[in-house]
């Protein structure tokens, strides 16, 4: 009974909305109209009244002197400097006032030549005899005028208002000659676009916001749940359905061409080399990724928290920069390969390089995607496990893993998206071994091919969404709560001594090799140049700082801007779609997982033909750099985000509700610290893609708004090294620091600390 009293509700406020909202749109629209065709005829009458002197001494324009002829193109010419897209027919007077053309251009002279001598052209032809200007009642719609003879179809865009104005002679009293004026309503019809598209918006917004308060049990939940869908589907579903649009269209026409050349061979083989070293180095880091976080979680090693920060190094950097430095030091003529040890015929370049690069720069997803799970474990469960006489590796094998499973299957699919998506690292480290994402950059940037580099792109996504729903699938049939109260302030310990060896000595020789590879690039910010001259210079700090301040300024704005905007937009969508059940909730999910299996490049290309129009002309701005940032990051909070709530027993959540709690309350004073971990990692995450992005951004960026990755990749292909290194020591310095300051901005309150037992 109340379900139908709202629904009679909603339908009459929706009612009551449209006639008002139409009554609003006749008015302006009205309104507009009268304004732009008063517009239009002030511009073209004043024009009129610019007509040159000529002399007409019979009927025909041959009969034009050639100083008049010269005279009289010209000022046609100038019409559209005045009006664009406008154009003319000039109309000579003969003694019987009739008019007939004198000079023109092809469509009004065609328009006019058709429709003389019904109603309408002799009405303006009366009208201009008594020195009046006539302005015809409609419009000539733009499939009208294409039919004309003499006019070519692909030079008609739009509808056309005509106009035919008087050129009184000397005296002013008679009639000299007449121009007949068509004027573009290109403008016109935009606005009333714009205007139609605002009030069916504003009209949609209503009639969901009365439903969702007016139907749902939790209003503020289906408001967020309309809030994530209206997210997804304006900077996610409508980019891409934007950019897989265009690759069935070449030429302006429907075709299946682009699809063909994408399905070849050779590119099939390029899809297989992106999926194996996805899988390659997903698996890697993954691994690493575990070890790492267990070794800082779950056992009583020293320094950890210089060893998280040693450890998420990696991902502060700009992507390409590891590659330059593996390069340097391994490369054919490396530092270490061919001066220190001497070896001819090594390669780093292939297959090998890669994973041994992508693995460096994206194993601190991985572990910081498990080290928030491992965190969040419920001790007791393995303190049962051992007083039952489990052995440790018993323990770990039948409590641990499996408890850790739905983070490490998560870290792991991040892990392979962002590898399929990397181009960077393959551009410069590939050799031969072809992946898809460098053939569909290559594609786009050298050959100005968006729809077949789009297509490439999108074939990403078949790969991404197999592992996206095989791990959904095998996480939903397990059950991983742990958390169904306060959490134990203990930690038993696993790991026997020869093992915290063994990982000590692991972790150790990983940082070794990852300090190497910066030190390279410190040692960079004193070189005069690297591989040529290895004296010692600060010239290259003065130099760099100078000139690329503006990109360190505006780098620093936009990510402070976007960091906690994704991270709290991470965590609410994180419950949404673990705690609540709702219509759409699966293509929901698929849609914010999306944005890290697309390629950089598709996603720039995606929002350059999305918004770079009406209604969201947001290109050049700060704000869909700020969007990109939040959208491209997304993914990573909300999968840490939903592993870490999966093993929080809602119940606690149900009882706070009981209690009078409502959903925002329940979420900051409960959820949000009790998943501070994943909070905080997708926060930290989503400032140090923002400040080391590349592929997306630079496509995005204007002269307003630079960005230092895209700097400091100029300097590196101008073989500018010192200040390419420079500014990255810059920036993974900045990013330190705000590592820091969320530490303290974002306090643990001990719900998740563990103490050793051992």
């Amino acid at each position: 009974m109340l379900r139908k009293k709202g629904l009679v509700k909603l339908a009459a406020a929706s009612l009551v909305f449209a006639a008002f909202g139409i009554w609003i749109y006749s008015s302006l629209l009205g309104s507009y109209r009268s304004y732009s065709l008063e517009n239009s005829l002030n511009k073209v009458t004043l024009f009129a009244r610019t007509a040159p002197d000529f002399t007409l001494p019979g009927n025909g324009e041959d009969a034009l002197l050639p100083a008049d002829r010269f005279a009289i193109d010209n000022w046609i010419a100038g019409f559209a400097e005045v009006v664009e897209g406008g154009q003319i027919l000039l109309l000579g007077s003969d003694e019987n006032f009739n008019f007939y053309p004198v000079a023109a251009d092809a469509l009004p002279l065609a328009l006019w030549e058709s429709g003389r001598g019904n109603q309408v052209f002799e009405e303006a032809e009366q009208s201009v005899y008594y020195l009046l200007p006539y302005t015809f009642a409609r419009s000539f719609s733009a499939r009208e005028l294409r039919s004309l003879d003499g006019v070519d179809p692909a030079s008609v865009t739009s509808s056309m208002q005509a106009y035919l104005l008087p050129i009184p002679d000397d005296s002013g009293f008679d009639i000299r000659a007449a121009v007949f004026i068509t004027v573009p309503e290109e403008g016109s019809r935009v606005f009333e676009r714009l205007l139609r598209n605002l009030f069916i918006l504003a009209w949609v917004i209503f009639i969901v916001i009365v439903a969702v308060a007016l139907l749902a049990r939790d209003p503020v939940t289906g408001y967020a749940v309309v809030f994530l869908f209206a997210v997804a589907a304006a900077f996610i579903a409508y980019p891409l359905f934007e950019t897989f649009r265009l690759t069935f269209v070449q030429d302006g026409s429907a075709t299946f061409d682009i699809w063909r050349d994408a399905v070849r061979p050779r590119n099939l083989q390029a899809l297989w080399g992106s999926v194996q070293l996805g899988i390659c180095t997903a698996s890697v880091s993954t691994f690493i990724g575990f070890v790492f976080a267990f070794y800082i979680e779950r056992t009583g090693a020293r320094h950890k928290k210089l060893i998280g920060t040693l450890a998420t190094m990696p991902v502060i950097s700009p992507p390409f920069s590891l590659s330059l430095s593996v390069i340097l030091l391994f490369g054919n003529n490396g530092l270490i390969t061919n001066q220190l040890l001497g070896l001819r015929n090594f390669s780093i370049y292939g297959l090998g390089g890669l994973v041994l690069v992508q693995t460096i720069g994206m194993f601190p997803i991985a572990f910081m995607s498990i080290s928030s799970i491992l965190k969040s474990i419920d001790s007791t469960i393995e303190d049962a496990a051992l007083d039952l006489q489990a052995t440790r590796l018993k323990t770990f094998t039948s409590v641990t893993l499996p408890l850790a499973m739905p983070g490490i299957l998560s870290a792991w699919l991040l892990v392979f998206t962002n590898s399929l998506a990397d181009f960077a690292n393959p551009l410069l480290l590939a050799g031969s071994y072809r992946v898809l994402s460098v053939e569909a950059y290559i594609i786009v940037t050298g050959r100005s091919n968006l729809g077949g580099g789009a297509a490439l792109s999108l074939m990403l996504l078949m790969p991404t969404l197999t592992a996206f729903f095989i791990q959904r699938y095998w996480v939903g049939k397990k059950s991983v709560v742990t958390v169904t109260g306060k959490p134990s302030s203990r930690l038993a310990e696993l790991a026997t001594k020869p093992v915290r060896i063994a990982l000590a000595v692991f972790v150790g020789l990983c940082l070794v090799f990852i300090m190497s590879l910066y030190g390279t690039i410190l040692a960079g910010c004193f070189v005069r140049a690297w591989g040529i001259d290895y004296s010692f210079t600060l010239s290259n700090f003065s130099e760099a700082l100078s000139r690329g301040w503006q990109s360190i300024s505006n780098t620093v704005t936009l990510a402070a801007i976007a960091t906690p905007i994704a991270g709290i937009t991470a965590m609410a969508a994180a419950l949404i779609v673990v705690r609540q059940t709702f219509i759409g909730k699966r293509l929901l999910e698929v849609l914010l997982m999306t944005p890290f299996a697309v390629p950089g490049t598709l996603i720039g290309i995606s929002y350059i033909l999305a918004f770079n129009r009406p209604p969201l002309i947001l290109v050049g701005t700060a704000a869909i750099i700020v969007i990109n940032y939040v959208v491209r990051e997304l993914p990573v909070g909300l999968e840490t985000g939903a592993a870490n709530l999966r093993q929080i027993d809602k119940s606690i959540e149900e009882a706070a509700q009981d209690l009078g709690a409502d959903m925002p309350k329940v979420f900051t004073s409960i959820v949000l610290p009790l998943i501070r971990p994943s909070f905080l990692t997708a926060m930290s995450y989503t400032f140090v893609r923002s400040m080391t992005a590349v592929s997306a951004v630079i496509f995005l960026i204007s002269a307003r708004w630079y960005h230092l990755t895209v700097q400091i990749y100029n300097f590196s292909e101008n073989l500018r090294f010192g200040l390419a290194s420079v500014l990255s020591t810059v920036l993974i310095i900045i990013v330190l620091s705000v590592f820091g300051l969320m530490q303290v901005l974002v306090r643990d309150r001990g719900m998740t600390a563990k103490t050793i037992s051992r």
